[in-house]
């Protein structure tokens, strides 16, 4: 498996939320803007060397500049929340969105993040360039199965009983129906994933609060580029739900992987077949980035862009006089100049002058 480059690196933030929540986000990669909107296993931080995700950042950080976030409760956002309602968690991807600095983007809901992704492109369909789902669903129960009723039903009291014991048995349920094709170390992984990932209480409350959330009523209203792509055998979202899915989004595109894993693996055929289709998808994104490129480059001056790639980088203003022989004042006035330059203003321009230089690289 290709290791992630020691000049790869991501850049950990946090926004707050409408009521108050702290909500951290990464960003790595270069290109267009990605928004991943995640599932509820994530750990930015432990994610970043894992044998499971490690291939999704490695590979959609060379055709994106890759945003992704912990949900409330999980990660490193803040923990110990009691509100995971569906508004709660569209109030959180806003939070970031704004905090990013993001103007238009693509969105990709993986797993849980259906339900969110779907009420934000209804809401703001003016900020989206495309929508995917990757494993996803309009809602846990739309158009579920009595057996997978029962299965959500048996998940519960799993979670309650097997969450935080020190020992993964109870855990390896779901890790073996996440990845069935998994190697031990991948297993383990997930299984340490879990108990890194929140409490117990929170994954009891969450989850609870998920099941009865059903955004199917908001597909008719989507109107914008629509990718779905699935598994054909994941255990943990059955295929039915990305028909439901592409079925009643106008113009969308059901692709089934051939997989039995919920989270396809590197080492597998429909590995490739993913970033394919995710790149072709993203192509016409990467063609309005290089337009953009150009804009950036003739709207500001040398030394600006030389300043702001600095920024980008992670410099703060210290680190960028020191790094360029400059005062720290000569340092602030450029990175003004480029923000009047850009058309942006307020507390949030410096992120978003830094994400429009980085999807222009």
């Amino acid at each position: 498996m290709e290791p992630l480059r020691a000049d790869v690196v991501q850049d950990i933030r946090f926004a707050r939320s409408a009521d108050g929540v702290g909500i951290a986000y990464a960003v790595h990669g270069s290109g267009p803007p990605l928004l991943i909107d995640a599932c509820w296993l994530s750990h930015l931080q432990f994610d970043w060397e894992s044998p499971v995700w490690r291939h999704y950042l490695v590979e959609l950080g060379k055709v994106a500049t890759v945003i992704r976030y912990d949900e409330r409760g999980h990660g490193l956002s803040d923990r110990g929340v009691t509100d995971h309602s569906l508004e709660a968690r569209v109030a959180d991807l806003e939070a970031v969105v704004e905090d990013a600095g993001l103007d238009r983007f693509a969105l990709m809901a993986m797993a849980q993040g259906g339900p969110v992704a779907i009420e934000y492109a209804a809401r703001h369909p003016e900020r989206l360039t495309r929508l995917m789902f990757y494993g996803s669903y309009a809602g846990a129960r739309a158009v579920a199965t009595p057996e997978e009723l029962e299965m959500l039903a048996a998940f519960e009291a799993l979670i309650k009983v097997g969450w935080a014991r020190p020992t993964s048995e109870f855990r390896r349920v779901f890790s073996s129906m996440m990845i069935p094709g998994g190697t031990e170390e991948q297993m383990r992984w997930l299984d340490d994933l879990q108990r890194r990932a929140c409490d117990t209480e929170t994954a009891v409350l969450s989850r609870a609060q998920r099941q009865v959330t059903d955004s199917t009523w908001r597909l008719r209203e989507l109107d914008l580029p629509t990718l779905v792509i699935h598994s054909r055998g994941d255990q943990m979202n059955e295929f039915h739900h990305a028909r439901h899915l592409a079925a009643n989004i106008h113009g969308a595109r059901l692709v089934g992987l051939d997989s039995n894993n919920h989270i396809v693996l590197a080492d597998e055929p429909a590995w490739p077949a993913f970033m394919h289709e995710v790149t072709e998808f993203m192509e016409p994104d990467r063609q309005s980035t290089a337009e953009v490129a150009d804009d950036v480059a003739a709207l500001i001056s040398p030394r600006e862009l030389d300043i702001l790639r600095l920024a980008a980088a992670g410099y703060d203003n210290d680190a960028i006089a020191a790094e360029l022989f400059l005062s720290i004042r000569t340092v602030e006035r450029h990175l003004q100049n480029a923000y009047a330059k850009l058309g942006l203003s307020g507390r949030t321009a410096r992120t978003a002058a830094v994400a429009r230089l980085l999807s222009s690289a």
